[in-house]
């Protein structure tokens, strides 16, 4: 069965060389991205591809956000080097990598809805890769909603990606995060108020075709079902200072509801309670197939392995087990692969 892994990372030749000029010294997750060759050389992808049969990748650009590594002129080039790069990838490469999911640079939003256009009607991208802030702040400013329009009205889904540094602190008497738990259980959290956030804001009530595909399959939401059920159910009882029961009366339904709107990915590192828990919580229907190579102990394949592994030992149907191998990525992305 052909499986189609929607969220790899990989450096275009040309956007590394100019990431590395402009921002060569980022700190923590930069750190991370500049120590794994097969996150921009092409021949250890292959190699590692090879290993694993009917197996195809969805390209997307590592973190950090662009608009953490540039601003203004230098990130909108930096967004457009990275597009033509994993375009022209998928056009010399098309039985390895059938598509590419896009980048923009958040900082200057319209220029991000041009550049989300382009990537999508001129050079094909599958859909177009956000983070779950833009360099602090809250995805659901009205700033942004005219990004969330334009991804609607391509008809192309948004890959969430959680973002945040060491510089973001554990506790709040603290300057930093300690042990790396910025990433280990702050992304989670990034990707869940991501979530939360675009739900109370009444987004998809405003756009009720936005498809949206959250990394490491939802984050927390799956594991916290009874505090987004009945305890958001309840909004408002615990605050003192506003009324927040005017949220649920504007939402035209629970927000329980509108979490498994939402799409997920198995990019969860081989977990199994994990992935039966987001498989669950969000549908065989709202589940894509994703390794998340190549971060992982083992020269990017453990992810790959593990997660097939996963997926092939759940208890579920065999037209089940398609959909999220393949059937999700090509009805969503409206393409058809093979």
């Amino acid at each position: 069965m052909l499986k189609i892994d929607v969220y790899n990372h990989f450096f275009p030749a040309a956007f590394f060389e100019r990431m590395l000029e402009i921002a060569g010294g980022f700190k923590d997750i930069g750190k991370r991205v500049r120590g794994v060759p097969a996150i921009h050389d092409l021949d250890i992808r292959l190699g590692q591809m090879d290993q694993f049969g009917d197996y195809v990748q969805v390209l997307s650009l590592p973190g950090p956000p662009i608009e953490a590594l540039a601003k203004g002129a230098q990130a909108a080039e930096l967004a457009r080097i990275g597009n033509d790069g994993l375009a022209a990838l998928v056009a010399r490469h098309p039985d390895r990598f059938p598509g590419f999911v896009a980048s923009v640079a958040m900082d200057n939003v319209e220029e991000a809805c041009r550049e989300a256009s382009r990537a999508v009607r001129e050079l094909g991208a599958w859909g177009v890769q956000i983070y779950t802030n833009v360099n602090g702040e809250a995805p659901d400013a009205p700033k942004y909603l005219p990004y969330f329009e334009t991804a609607a009205a391509l008809d192309r889904p948004i890959w969430v990606h959680p973002y945040r540094g060491a510089s973001f602190p554990d506790f709040l008497k603290e300057d930093r995060s300690h042990y790396e738990i910025w990433w280990t259980l702050g992304w989670p959290y990034e990707t869940s108020a991501f979530m939360a956030r675009l739900v109370f804001s009444g987004l998809f009530d405003r756009l009720p075709g936005l498809k949206i595909i959250t990394h490491h399959l939802g984050g927390m939401i799956p594991y916290f079902e009874g505090r987004v059920g009945p305890g958001w159910d309840q909004l408002g009882a615990r605050t003192s200072d506003e009324d927040l029961t005017q949220v649920l009366k504007r939402l035209k339904r629970r927000p329980l509801d509108y979490f498994r709107d939402f799409y997920a990915d198995t990019a969860v590192f081989g977990a199994a309670p994990a992935t039966e828990c987001g498989l669950k919580f969000f549908g065989a229907d709202h589940v894509l197939f994703a390794s998340d190579s190549p971060f992982d102990p083992e020269k990017g394949t453990m992810y790959i392995r593990e997660t097939i592994r996963v997926i092939d030992s759940l208890d579920i149907s065999a037209a089940d087990r398609r959909k999220i191998y393949r059937e999700n990525a090509e009805r969503l992305c409206g393409v058809k692969v093979g």
